[in-house]
């Protein structure tokens, strides 16, 4: 006999205890059944005595089981919202996280969204900034880079999955010179900021699954991609265009810092929702 979707809140609330919360366990049952049919909240609890199919009951026990090995629910479901549109993900891209939304909604702020602007997001993913850009700027011209040949193919499927036009290309902003490259009004990133030292603070379903290319840096050079960027987009910038970095928290002075000593004016730190400096903006002379 197949078990009703309260039987399975149940199931996931007891075997998952050691690893997440009874809400986080309720919030995996209906993103599943979000994904299965499109359930809400309030869907999944006026069919509480609903039984499952043999088939939903498979896939539901199958990501029971991925979740007792730490890996995400966006990778089980193969997808995720940022700024209010659907993104898919997988291993080769990092989740997009809430901090990053906020960093799009600031560089919303800071333009006119009705400009033809040229727009570089360095690192780009899962294409979570340059795709939410591209739909809101939509005089803008969006360029998109990625190391990850992975990352692209995925960042692609979301920008035609948005209906929006981004370039994009496998570049190594360790290796590129703004001789490359055009003039642009803003260019983004959320580089790679996390130290190795701090992996020990980490949970397992990032440290197991999620691309360790895109996250870590080493300790003796925690700034490097900040560096190199700042350097690049010294260059690479029209005159008053401007820079945006996601940050690592602990290091929010010495970006600031780097940022300014590299000719930039104006440089502004900023806290995320919780309270933690995360991202930076800064005007080119």
């Amino acid at each position: 006999m197949q078990p009703t979707v309260k039987e399975i809140i149940a199931q996931f609330k007891a075997e998952l205890t050691d690893i997440y919360s009874p809400h986080e366990a309720f919030q995996f049952v209906w993103l599943l059944f979000e994904h299965l049919h499109g359930w809400s909240k309030t869907d999944l609890m006026l069919h509480d005595h609903t039984k499952l199919t043999v088939s939903d009951h498979l896939f539901v026990q199958k990501a029971l089981e991925r979740l007792k090995n730490h890996e995400p629910i966006q990778y089980i479901i193969g997808e995720t919202e940022f700024y209010g549109m659907p993104f898919r993900v997988n291993s080769s891209v990092l989740v997009p996280r809430p901090e990053t939304e906020e960093l799009v909604e600031w560089i919303l702020q800071s333009v006119d969204i009705n400009s033809p602007l040229n727009v570089l997001d360095i690192g780009t993913g899962s294409g979570c900034i340059a795709v939410s850009l591209a739909k809101n700027l939509q005089q803008a011209k969006v360029t998109a880079w990625d190391v990850s040949k992975g990352a692209l193919q995925t960042a692609k499927k979301n920008a035609e999955y948005n209906q929006v036009e981004v370039h994009f290309e496998q570049r190594d902003i360790l290796t590129t010179t703004a001789i490359e490259v055009g003039n642009f009004d803003i260019i983004v990133s959320n580089p790679p900021y996390v130290r190795d030292s701090e992996k020990e603070e980490m949970h397992n379903n990032v440290l197991d699954y999620e691309p360790h290319l895109a996250l870590f840096v080493e300790d003796d050079d925690a700034l490097l991609f900040y560096r190199k960027i700042t350097e690049f987009a010294a260059k690479a910038l029209s005159p008053g265009g401007m820079l945006f970095f996601e940050i690592n928290r602990a290091f929010g002075e010495a970006t600031k810092k780097l940022v300014e000593i590299s000719g930039f004016r104006n440089a502004e730190l900023r806290k995320d929702l919780s309270g933690n400096h995360r991202m930076i903006k800064a005007y080119k002379l």
